[in-house]
């Protein structure tokens, strides 16, 4: 070998690799202006696939199991990644109530956060950690995961009548209902003490945003549909009943869309007049 190829490989791959990584990114992740929501799902595949079920139970088993610390999206992880806002957050509301924390995570999964914040809130004089789930997730919940301080529903009226809730949480899910604001509204009528918002998109100017969010083939093969709220109409809308307590960055940051920008937010209210 010539020693100039050692060095033209060299500088190949520092050419190649990034230009690599940025088309990579642009075939998955979000993409897309979609003027309605059956536009975007005709374009997504696997949407409420029951492979991404399969996946997510498989990886949630591990963690009870001991066999991994931490999952996410149905990744395993071997140590756990913390929301430390989020975590301050559920702290912050149980010293409001007694140690006491009476929350629903609205399309928790099967207990994602739940397990990843559990050892914070084992000290607490009360813990009911309550997830509103899909019917079939909600089947798979209250058979491999179900104990005296998680339970599974499938609407959110039943849930609050059961166990009248004091929070509400929405992690990396509200963005990825058809008619988020519709939610919203209903969430307004149970009268919550606080919400809580985590991984959540949004953009800075402009109208809410439909994109496709593809996911990458090493976590499963689908794409769905998934909103980038205008952040000041979101704010709006939650401010003649709520106080924003905190907002702050979320997990993944700054996040494209084809030729532009959103970003990962998270924001914490307070019922006002509470």
């Amino acid at each position: 070998m010539h020693p100039t190829d050692s060095l033209f490989m060299k500088i190949a791959r520092k050419i190649t690799l990034p230009f690599i990584i940025d088309i990579y990114n642009t075939i998955f992740g979000f993409r897309g202006d979609y003027k309605s929501w059956e536009d975007a799902v005709r374009d997504s595949v696997g949407y409420d696939s029951d492979i991404i079920l399969s996946k997510v139970l498989d990886s949630s088993l591990k963690v009870v199991n001991g066999k991994a610390a931490y999952e996410r999206d149905s990744v395993t992880f071997e140590r756990i990644q913390y929301s430390w806002p989020l975590l301050a957050g559920l702290l912050w509301i149980a010293s409001c109530n007694n140690n006491r924390l009476n929350i629903v995570d609205y399309g928790g999964s099967l207990g994602s956060s739940y397990r990843q914040n559990k050892v914070f809130l084992k000290h607490l004089q009360e813990l009911r950690w309550s997830i509103v789930e899909q019917e079939k997730f909600v089947r798979c919940g209250k058979e491999h995961f179900e104990n005296g301080h998680l339970k599974f529903y499938d609407d959110l009226k039943t849930c609050c009548l059961e166990n009248q809730p004091d929070a509400i949480l929405f992690s990396g899910v509200i963005q990825y209902l058809e008619k988020p604001y519709a939610l919203l509204e209903e969430v307004l009528s149970f009268n919550f003490d606080f919400l809580i918002f985590d991984r959540t998109t949004f953009i800075e100017s402009g109208e809410d945003r439909l994109a496709i969010q593809k996911v990458k083939p090493t976590i499963y093969g689908a794409s769905y549909p998934a909103w980038f709220f205008n952040r000041e109409k979101f704010l709006s809308f939650l401010a003649r009943d709520y106080e924003l307590v905190a907002e702050f960055d979320a997990l993944a940051g700054v996040i494209r869309i084809g030729n532009r920008y959103g970003n990962d937010k998270g924001f914490i209210f307070s019922r006002r007049n509470n």
